[in-house]
């Protein structure tokens, strides 16, 4: 007979620790040190998806402090080279992170351009914050045709770009647009002359999402090499797009091939269909045991980006949508159900879900449909303090069969406000 106490299935992998009633063919005996940050999009980069609405200066603050709670390293606060109205922002969120001591630190994005640059430099001077810059160019052959650029025009503006931020005192992350389709002798041209001008940082950006995770692997080595070979001591960002929907693969295959920090946004919003969900980052990165974060503040990020935004989040969203956590299938709610009653929060966790509920802050839920079983609507009831009596039971559970979808809690009540035939 299988003996649990001595079985292997609470194994370590990467840091982590599964239920040890469950046997985890994700584990490995790969070294475990990894040196990961997250870097923050939503307040830029994801507000240029056409469907978003831009949030109030007062929600921008708001996500600012919960993305500090979440322990994300920096945020992209905005591109004040794009007008007034940016700048203002973009200055009242590096007061916020100064006067309210938050640990994220601000970056801020720009073209390979001094009028770009200018206004992250006057930002940092006033409000006394070193403040990133993320210069950004296109380094694909296709972008260069349709853009009617030449490698030199790029090498230039590079090397103007990078040598002035720096002699200006801000920080730099040199980012090529269209890494991922760009030719090696290009990408070696680029990044060796931004090193030289000075860039702390370089960034791999997947920007029209075509990476596969072997790609991304396979690109962030080649950068590493780059880097090497100037010298070492530059860090590796990964930037990447949904478009293939490999987003959150292709992050974690760039950080196991090097990538220091990992770009994301709230819920993916971004241009197209968006950006690395930098929640669903979180949560994989934590339950690999990569990473240390309290993501109990998790739903409330993820909610105000969604009102902030105006992006609703799709039912069946992984973690944080409604139904990430509820069943009212019969079989799945009987085990569900059965863990509870053991009163064992981990079990109860693990039994029908790969990700713990109570790490996000929730719960698991039970509720009554067409596919359910009688130990749903006794289980229902009970939890809300009302006595499962047979008839009740078998009332509520006819009214079930006959429904084509779940019953709402108004139509529970119905049944029980109901007097005996």
């Amino acid at each position: 007979m299988f003996d649990i106490r001595h079985s292997t299935f609470g194994i370590r992998h990467r840091g982590a620790v599964s239920h040890p009633l469950i046997y985890d063919w994700n584990r490995t005996n790969e070294a475990t040190a990894r040196e990961v940050m997250l870097d923050d999009e939503t307040l830029r980069d994801g507000l240029q998806s056409p469907s978003v609405r831009s949030p109030a200066i007062e929600q921008k603050l708001r996500l600012l402090h919960l993305m500090d709670e979440l322990g994300i390293d920096t945020a992209d606060i905005g591109l004040p080279g794009a007008g007034p109205h940016v700048v203002a922002d973009v200055e009242r969120l590096a007061r916020e992170i100064v006067d309210q001591r938050l640990r994220i630190t601000p970056n801020c994005a720009a073209r390979t351009l001094e009028a770009d640059i200018k206004p992250i430099v006057e930002i940092s001077h006033r409000v006394g914050v070193p403040i990133e810059c993320c210069a950004f160019i296109g380094s694909s052959p296709i972008r260069r045709y349709a853009e009617d650029w030449t490698i030199d025009q790029l090498l230039k503006r590079t090397e103007e770009a990078v040598s002035f931020a720096v002699r200006e005192g801000v920080p730099v992350m040199y980012v090529t647009e269209d890494t991922t389709r760009a030719d090696p002798d290009t990408l070696r041209l680029l990044y060796s002359t931004a090193i030289r001008a000075g860039a702390a940082r370089v960034c791999v950006a997947d920007t029209v999402g075509h990476a596969t995770p072997v790609g991304a692997g396979a690109v962030v080595r080649f950068v590493a090499g780059i880097v090497e070979e100037c010298g070492g001591g530059v860090g590796i960002d990964w930037h990447g797009h949904r478009d293939r929907g490999l987003d959150v693969m292709n992050a974690i295959a760039a950080m196991e091939a090097g990538a220091t920090r990992l770009h994301g946004t709230a819920l993916g919003i971004g241009e197209r269909v968006g950006n690395t969900p930098m929640d669903l980052i979180l949560v994989n990165l934590v339950l690999m045991g990569y990473v240390e974060r309290d993501l109990t503040k998790l739903g409330e990020y993820c909610g105000l980006a969604s009102e902030a935004c105006g992006v609703p989040v799709p039912a069946n969203y992984p973690v944080l949508g409604r139904d990430a956590f509820r069943t009212a299938t019969g079989v799945h709610a009987a085990a569900v159900i059965k863990a509870i009653r053991k009163r064992d929060t981990a079990l109860t966790d693990a039994v029908y879900s790969s990700v713990p509920a109570h790490m996000v802050g929730r719960e698991q839920e039970i509720e009554i449909g067409p596919m359910s079983g009688k130990s749903n609507v006794v289980y229902w009831l009970e939890k809300r303090g009302i006595t499962a009596s047979d008839e009740l039971v078998d009332r509520i559970f006819a009214r079930a069969k006959s429904s084509t979808t779940v019953l709402t809690e108004a139509e529970i009540r119905e049944e029980i406000d109901r007097p005996p035939s």
